[in-house]
């Protein structure tokens, strides 16, 4: 799910919309250059807007008769936007070498809209199709909200019909863009293993006023800090669930798709005391964006490590117990961020620092789902003990909840069954001590 680049293309037509037209043409030019804004667009000598291998240029004229100098303000009207390029450098490299010129063109401010809403419409994800199922007799699923200073979510509570006030674990679940709770328990069916393992599920709601494309807003730094922003938000809920009902503190959980996979990353690392394990499907590490064009980098790319001021925090943390699930065709969010995920999930000990050794021991199983895909699982254990973390890379998976219900958006039927691996994982890495 490209929510940074949903998020660009939407400030770019609330910008364009607003008269802004230059400045929605540069956070377009950054977003798809991943944040070199002093890269060349390509040359072209036609008049039509080029999007092409993340690079965009728009013209009014032929290259031959751009300007060489901005025209007047007093020549730009609504009409006629002016745009500034820069001049292709042909010379060789040398530290002598004059800087490129600026050149300067126009274009139909309509004619900006137009092709900025026919990107967006590429990049717009399937409408969520989950609809709520018969409920079992007894089970409720109930809409409810939490606010603090931060903000207000609303969000939707699965108890099972066993439910007798008896202390159950508890799964938060943060769904994708353009997803809703409703859409996530239909397509994971983590509602129907509720019923019949017993145990709470939590689903937070991203609102489009936070997110136009109502993804959580993990590439924020605003929103990767303890205490602060959507992860305020998201534990306090998990906290108000804890107390408002009878909940297993040593068994709370939390999992994610996509941008929810990258916001339970945070949840985990900034939340260490309330979370015992995690669950990330086509998600990324904690911090390693901190804005839309790193972001970009970071989902094209399968950049492994955090920016330096995220990586010292994640240094620090403790191991945490988490399961990834990614497909190896997934395009919108490199597979290399599994194995970043698992890197993180594992900060070298003191031992290991010391002694150049890995405190950890690895076993690889490959396997295959009858009529579905193939699998490679590799698990990380402590020495003499359980393993700690789980990394499913699914071959010939896309960007898509593994083994899920095709009433939901994103899943792939052909498993494996994530939702089912997950909780099993889950209910084998209780916490040592409950939280305080």
């Amino acid at each position: 799910m490209n929510a940074p680049m949903n998020s660009a293309m939407q400030e770019a037509l609330r910008l364009t919309r607003a008269g802004q037209l230059f400045e929605a043409t540069t956070l377009i030019q950054r977003a798809l250059h991943g944040g070199h804004g002093n890269e060349p667009a390509s040359s072209s000598t036609s008049t039509e807007t080029v999007i092409d291998g993340g690079v965009v240029l728009m013209d009014a004229e032929p290259a031959p008769h751009r300007a060489e100098h901005p025209p007047r303000a007093a020549d730009a009207t609504d009409a006629d936007f002016i745009i500034v390029d820069v001049e292709p450098d042909t010379a060789p490299k040398s530290q002598h070498a004059p800087q490129r010129r600026p050149v300067w063109s126009r274009i139909d401010a309509a004619r900006l809209r137009e092709h900025l809403q026919s990107l967006q419409g590429s990049l717009r994800q399937p409408a969520p199709r989950g609809v709520p199922q018969p409920l079992p007799e007894g089970a409720q699923f109930v809409t409810a909200s939490y606010s603090n200073a931060a903000g207000a979510r609303s969000y939707k509570l699965y108890v099972p019909s066993g439910y007798q006030n008896q202390p159950l674990p508890l799964v938060v679940m943060l769904h994708g863009c353009t997803q809703d709770p409703d859409d996530f328990a239909a397509g994971t069916q983590m509602n129907e293993l509720a019923e019949k393992q017993q145990f709470l599920v939590l689903y937070p709601a991203q609102n489009s006023g936070a997110n136009g494309s109502k993804c959580w807003n993990w590439f924020k730094a605003s929103d990767q800090q303890r205490d602060q922003g959507e992860p305020s938000i998201i534990a306090g809920m998990t906290r108000q669930i804890r107390d408002t009902h009878a909940v297993d503190a040593r068994r709370i959980y939390v999992a994610g798709l996509s941008a929810g996979g990258a916001m339970a990353m945070t949840m985990a690392v900034r939340y260490p005391e309330l979370y015992a394990a995690v669950g990330i499907h086509s998600g990324l590490p904690h911090a390693v964006a901190r804005d839309l064009p790193s972001a970009l980098a970071a989902m094209q790319q399968g950049r492994a490590s955090p920016p330096a001021g995220a990586a010292q925090a994640v240094s620090s943390a403790s191991p945490v117990a988490a399961i990834v699930f990614h497909g190896d065709r997934d395009t919108t969010v490199h597979p290399g961020n599994g194995d970043g995920v698992i890197a993180q999930c594992m900060p070298p000990s003191a031992a290991q620092r010391a002694k150049a050794a890995p405190d950890a021991r690895v076993t690889v199983e490959h396997g295959q789902v009858p009529q579905g895909h193939a699998y490679t699982r590799t698990l990380y254990h402590q020495f003499d003990g359980p393993s700690v973390a789980e990394h499913w890379l699914i071959h010939g998976a896309g960007h898509a909840w593994s083994g899920g219900s095709a009433r939901g958006s994103y899943t792939d039927p052909k498993g494996p069954d994530a939702a089912e691996h997950m909780l099993r994982f889950f209910f084998e890495h209780p916490r040592p001590e409950a939280a305080g």
